[in-house]
């Protein structure tokens, strides 16, 4: 086997491991390379057609990563539902995924038991894409102004983005309570907060929140 005839296999083993994958943006990028390399190995046997349906697809594939890169931290393109606890669409969406849960969230439990210690006002936000939804995040309130939250879920094919930033710095929802921080689940696998703006302390992220703006009498 010579390298010309390597590249055609990497090209195509990139093409098929793009297919296996469950986040759309991984899915994109791999499948991207897979059309480049296969445009260099059709090109130099060469096999025109070949070339050109691999130009077409990279275009494509570079049209869509465009916009998801884009819109990734767009306002308008997701939006925030705050539905009830004992939402039956919310309990529908954390069964589907409760497998998926459990891998991420391993201590979460749902229902929640009954408050204790001070702990309640419980709170609930999906984060969606148009009728898609590709997050979900649970907070009860604790003292001092705290918003605990429980469950912090991204759905696998958004995973390499951050909706999580909707519900803490790109809404009100909890200045709009009186909260003064926000601190991540405990024993969450693989956390992103760092990238939102929280600052860890001991084993979990705080996020403290701006205080809102005092409004002069009239």
């Amino acid at each position: 086997m010579n390298w010309l005839e390597l590249l055609g296999w990497v090209g195509s083993a990139v093409l098929v491991w793009s297919l296996l994958q469950t986040r759309v943006l991984r899915l994109r990028a791999l499948n991207l390379i897979g059309c480049l390399i296969l445009i260099g190995y059709n090109a130099a046997i060469p096999v025109w057609p070949m070339v050109g349906l691999n130009v077409v697809l990279a275009v494509i594939n570079v049209w869509h990563l465009r916009g998801m890169l884009a819109t990734r931290h767009d306002e308008a393109t997701y939006q925030v539902v705050e539905v009830g606890v004992g939402d039956e669409f919310l309990a529908h969406t954390l069964r589907v995924h409760a497998a998926d849960i459990a891998r991420f969230n391993p201590g979460f439990r749902w229902p929640p038991a009954e408050p204790t210690d001070g702990a309640g006002d419980r709170s609930a936000f999906l984060v969606l894409r148009a009728d898609e939804v590709v997050g979900v995040v649970l907070a009860h309130a604790e003292a001092r102004g705290v918003a605990q939250v429980d469950l912090d879920y991204v759905t696998q094919r958004f995973r390499d983005f951050t909706p999580g930033e909707f519900v803490y710095r790109r809404s009100r929802l909890f200045t709009d309570r009186g909260f003064r921080r926000v601190v991540s689940p405990p024993g969450m696998v693989a956390p992103y907060y760092h990238r939102l703006g929280f600052h860890r302390e001991g084993d979990a992220y705080v996020l403290d929140l701006p205080h809102p703006p005092v409004t002069a009498p009239a």
